[in-house]
């Protein structure tokens, strides 16, 4: 472990305990230093051992403290928040000053998070852009202007600056009603729609989880407008009946929730093949396939949703900029069974 007070640079902070002073030592720094470290950063320092009492480094944030007590403090340097650049292979459509395009592969994290603080479309965009990031709010990062999901495979736009990064931004806030912006999916699901091309217009919250969501009724606390137009391109097994197996769907968003299209098209009765979070209860629906689509469905393990087309405005050139990116192979696997039926 490295020793912060050996560190150059390092500032230092004395203390001496007054009479009234007890308790574990984080309890007590949480009390003199209230509204500048918390008592998780606090906690840490100590076991790092920048914590000395009485010239003795101290290791545990339970250790007890006396009256008249000398607390000295490391106080490092901060680390740089932000993420480190990885070489991490993407696909790049179009790239400039103020813009990069990609295609983003299925399985990648956009922006590092919870138990994703590495591997991510972040990381491999600093290591790629290097020095043509300019900055977004003073810091050198890419501009994330929208998202999709670490499975869900297509076209991203990122930005390079600040002024890039608002005009995107302010696009994808107005989801195409006045402007150029389009965005187009393609899903492959069960079933088939009862009618061909329609609207879902159903409220989205969460679900009782921090990332699942759920249609709501408009009067929630924290329902939000959700609306998706969908097209059925093409029909997968058909029956007597006039339903499908299976069908190929072109979704198109009015509103820009977290998981819309899985969401949406669950709630129809349609769920996205593949996708485990909404249309678990749809996984048998495989046994009514031939063998060899049956086994290329099995072996899919993720929602069969692609962002094929993005169109938008350059926020620099007023360029009308449209890029289409094909279905990534396994996709493009699981579409092809399905014609074959």
């Amino acid at each position: 472990m490295n020793d912060p007070f050996s560190q150059a640079g390092t500032a230092r902070k004395a203390l001496i305990a007054d009479e009234f002073a007890e308790g574990r030592l984080d309890a007590w720094l949480a009390t003199q230093f209230a509204g500048e470290l918390s008592r998780n950063r606090l906690k840490a320092l100590i076991e790092q051992g920048a914590i000395h009492i009485n010239g003795q480094p101290v290791t545990e944030p339970k250790k007890k403290i006396q009256p008249g007590d000398r607390i000295e403090m490391a106080m490092p340097e901060p680390e740089d928040p932000e993420p480190k650049g990885e070489d991490i292979p993407i696909e790049v459509l179009y790239e400039d000053a103020d813009l990069i395009v990609i295609a983003k592969q299925p399985g990648l994290v956009v922006h590092p998070g919870a138990g994703n603080w590495t591997g991510t479309l972040v990381n491999a965009l600093i290591h790629h852009c290097g020095d043509s990031l300019s900055g977004i709010g003073g810091v050198k990062r890419p501009g994330i202007v929208h998202r999709l999901d670490k499975d869900t495979s297509g076209v991203m736009v990122v930005a390079k600056n600040d002024i890039a990064h608002r005009h995107l931004a302010d696009q994808f806030a107005d989801h195409g009603r006045t402007g150029p912006l389009e965005r187009a999916y393609m899903a492959a699901v069960w079933g088939r729609p009862r009618t061909l091309h329609g609207t879902i217009d159903a409220p989205l919250g969460r679900a009782g989880d921090r990332t699942k969501r759920t249609v709501k009724r408009e009067n929630t606390d924290d329902a939000r407008e959700a609306v998706t137009h969908y097209v059925v391109m093409e029909r997968f097994g058909e029956k007597p009946d006039a339903t499908s197996l299976a069908s190929l769907v072109e979704c198109r968003l009015e509103t820009g929730r977290t998981h819309q299209i899985r969401v949406h098209m669950a709630h129809i009765g349609h769920p996205l093949i593949g996708d485990q979070e909404y249309g678990a209860a749809f996984k048998t629906k495989a046994n009514l396939l031939p063998d060899d689509a049956k086994a290329v469905v099995d072996g899919f393990h993720r929602q069969a949703l692609h962002a094929y087309l993005l169109q938008f405005e350059h926020p620099t050139s007023g360029e009308i900029m449209s890029f289409k990116a094909p279905m990534p192979a396994d996709m493009q696997m699981v579409v092809d069974a399905l014609r074959a039926i």
